[in-house]
């Protein structure tokens, strides 16, 4: 089955984002568009790892 978007294209292809390794977990994560501002700083992959800290 064909994938179904609304925006016919125009977003980048997921493999071509920007990524990362998290601090905590060690596992790589993408580029999300809330994260846009502050790219730089993002350093956990998720609400989770950034609560847990890198000290874990």
């Amino acid at each position: 089955m064909a994938r179904k978007h609304v925006n016919l294209g125009k977003a980048p292809d997921k493999r071509d984002l920007p990524q990362k390794t998290c601090v905590v977990c060690g596992r790589p994560f993408s580029w999300r568009r809330k994260w846009a501002r502050d790219w730089a700083g993002v350093k956990a992959c998720s609400d989770r790892c950034r609560t847990r800290g890198a000290a874990s």
